[in-house]
């Protein structure tokens, strides 16, 4: 590319061989790959530059909606539409979700970037989280773009995590393109969804009290009709349960160029660059991920690295990069506006400014919403610490404490507070789900610790005690209406709504986050797995007193040793068992769940004693329940006030946080006296 402003023009296919960046859930790797591109497109590259820039301009936009209504399925067809994959790469799904969890629980956990160029136009996607747990990644997001395209599922329409997801957009004051995904759906209905989507933008626009330019800009919201899965969009609203009438996602791209505004950043003031995220390689290290917000930023370039607490120190950009669909490739330089990833700052965080040093002016700090559940994590403490077949590699407390500090670093809704114990730390984040994300995916590295139950985040307003409370959306079968109103009544959960359908009905609830702590292991099973749920956070209220999420107690082993098949036949009609024959157990550890309100101890290791006495009929072969198995999700919703998890790379068990039977029975006891 020369250093003068040429337009050049590439036809496929075209093979180049470019060092380039792929990500994946863990940091990057870095290598050589050969890359095919089918796409014709014209770009216009800026003096000195080394960015392709389209002629079309450039869009920077993100994606957002609630779980499971086809972000990433709709960024996968974008990609295939611009060509980005070539014709002989096999692409598998959801390309975006790269990280092993992300693929495993089919949710996108982290805020992920992708260029895509359309006929002349370079569109940056951010793909970002729909769950309200990750919403500090939706906020990051939010930060790097210029307008939204809002995803809504033509059956369900908006949900409480679509409420959540657009408030953010409007309080940004950004641009919204509604996309109704999903058309094909035998349930679909179209033409409901968006005046539901209508109403809720309304309805935000008054609670957040917008002025009459922005209210009227969301009355003339463009909308298009899409199938992510088939690759097809239309502003024509098609059938109920039928395709777009158009072939491909053109209405898609030219709705987002009219709707979404080019940057309107100034590439002649001084540099200002915000970092919003970061990434890592084996070769780079530290990878800040920047929205240049003024000026130039170049390769080599000394700039002024801007810190939280007005701290300045000069650095020099070792190396910079583009993104080119789903891979980075070296640039010389980034104009206002760009989306692009700094390497050489060891040490950078995110809400960190790059500036200009002769003139360094710092940007605004990314703000996120307060945390609202917690957990205890600790070093394991059990009889079991590193003796499971694969045990863990990282147990001492200098080694979780430092895995807790290096996820600071890249995860704006966490906070990390210590605890009475020098070898546990409170862990205080936005759900249980966010939490239990960041536990899987310590264990997988190999620590073993001890999670303790979750807990809410309380605050004093006036005087008095408050909690967290959510907006709870259940959809359930009609014949299970009873027994989710009568759960959630039990949970202090307010009816707002009730919506009847012909077969289910739509529940709308403000329930107290403390009420919502195992719910939803009960809720599926009350409606036999046929009922969805989804909740959002709603602010802080008062105190609404004791709330008993656990009607039953546990079944406790008494001794240590391996679980025997004996024992498992006599305790069948105790209650469910969580482990099988085998299984090695130890005094304290909970091994089921009992029928009554009360814990029970149990000899789960008995043998069947053998003597020289004969029985006249023989000995018969005996039919064993199978256990039922929690994941670490279950497992931390299932926990007492007085139990906590161990977990390791092997094993996921439940324990007493006491594990000797005397000390737990003087503890009950003082219980009994204090409260009486």
């Amino acid at each position: 590319m020369g250093h003068d402003r040429r337009h050049f023009s590439r036809t496929a296919p075209v093979m180049r061989r470019a060092w380039a960046h792929t990500w994946t859930g863990a940091g990057v790797r870095t290598g050589y790959r050969k890359q095919v591109s089918t796409a014709t497109t014209t770009f216009a590259a800026p003096a000195d530059s080394g960015v392709t820039r389209g002629q079309g301009g450039l869009r920077n936009v993100a994606i957002v909606a609630h779980v499971d209504h086809g972000k990433t399925t709709l960024v996968d067809a974008m990609l295939r539409a611009s060509g980005a994959f070539g014709e002989r790469v096999a692409v598998v799904d959801r390309v975006m979700d790269s990280g092993d969890l992300e693929r495993e629980k089919g949710i996108t956990i982290l805020a992920k970037h992708t260029a895509i160029d359309w006929h002349g136009m370079t569109l940056n996607v951010v793909d970002t989280p729909g769950h309200a747990d990750f919403g500090g990644e939706v906020e990051r997001g939010l930060s790097m773009v210029d307008g939204v395209v809002l995803l809504v599922d033509a059956s369900e329409g908006p949900l409480p995590q679509t409420r959540f997801v657009l408030r953010k957009t409007l309080i940004a004051g950004l641009p919204v393109v509604l996309v109704v995904n999903k058309t094909d759906r035998p349930d679909a209905r179209c033409e409901e969804v968006v005046d539901e989507s209508l109403e809720l933008l309304l309805e935000l626009a008054d609670e957040l009290e917008l002025d009459e330019t922005m209210t009227s800009r969301l009355l003339d919201l463009p909308v298009v009709y899409a199938s992510g899965r088939a690759g097809r969009a239309s502003r024509n609203r098609p059938a109920d349960g039928e395709l777009p009438d158009e072939p491909g996602l053109e209405s898609l791209f030219d709705v987002i160029s009219e709707t979404v505004p080019p940057p309107a950043d100034d590439a002649d003031a001084p540099l200002q660059a915000h970092v919003t995220n970061l990434d890592a390689s084996s070769f780079l290290g530290r990878i800040a991920l920047c929205r240049v917000r003024a000026g130039v930023i170049r390769r080599g370039q000394q700039v002024a690295w801007m810190q939280d607490g007005g701290k300045v120190n000069r650095v020099k950009i070792t190396e910079l990069l583009r993104t080119e669909a789903l891979t980075r490739v070296p640039t010389d330089a980034a104009y206002a506006g760009d989306l692009v990833a700094v390497a050489g700052i060891p040490d950078v965080t995110i809400g960190d400014t790059l500036a200009d040093p002769e003139n360094p002016v710092a940007l605004p700090r990314i703000h996120v919403d307060e945390p609202a559940i917690s957990v205890t994590i600790g070093i394991n403490t059990s009889p079991l610490v590193g003796r499971d077949p694969r045990p863990g590699t990282k147990l001492t407390a200098r080694q979780v404490k430092g895995r807790l500090d290096s996820e600071l670093i890249g995860n704006v809704s966490l906070r990390v507070l210590p605890t009475e114990r020098p070898d546990a730390w409170e862990v205080q984040g936005r759900g249980e789900l966010a939490l239990a994300i960041l536990v899987e995916t310590m264990r997988r590295e190999g620590f073993e610790m001890t999670v303790g139950k979750p807990e809410v985040v309380t605050q004093m307003i006036d005087g008095k005690l408050h909690e967290p409370f959510e907006q709870l959306s259940a959809d359930v079968p009609t014949e299970h209406l009873g027994a989710v109103t009568q759960l959630l009544a039990g949970r202090k959960g307010e009816m707002s709504q009730m919506v009847h359908g012909e077969s289910r009905v739509r529940l709308d609830y403000r329930v107290p986050s403390r009420g919502l702590i195992g719910f939803r292991t009960e809720f599926l099973t009350i409606t036999r797995g046929a009922g969805i749920v989804s909740h959002v956070f709603d602010g802080y209220g008062p105190w609404v007193g004791e709330i008993n999420n656990r009607l039953r107690g546990s079944l406790i082993a008494d001794r240590t040793g391996p679980v025997t098949g004996y024992a498992v036949e006599q305790l069948a009609d105790r209650g469910v068992l969580f482990i099988g024959p085998g299984t090695q157990v130890y005094a304290g550890m909970v091994i089921g769940e009992y029928t009554r309100a009360e814990d029970l101890e149990v000899n789960i290791v008995r043998e069947k004693k053998l003597t020289n006495m004969r029985k006249s009929t023989s000995d018969e072969l005996v039919k064993l329940t199978p256990p039922t198995v929690l994941n670490l999700e279950q497992s931390l919703e299932f926990c007492a006030n007085d139990e906590c998890v161990e977990v390791t790379p092997e094993s996921v068990r439940i324990r007493k946080v006491e594990l000797d039977s005397h000390l737990r029975g003087r503890q009950r006891s003082r219980a009994k006296a204090a409260a009486g």
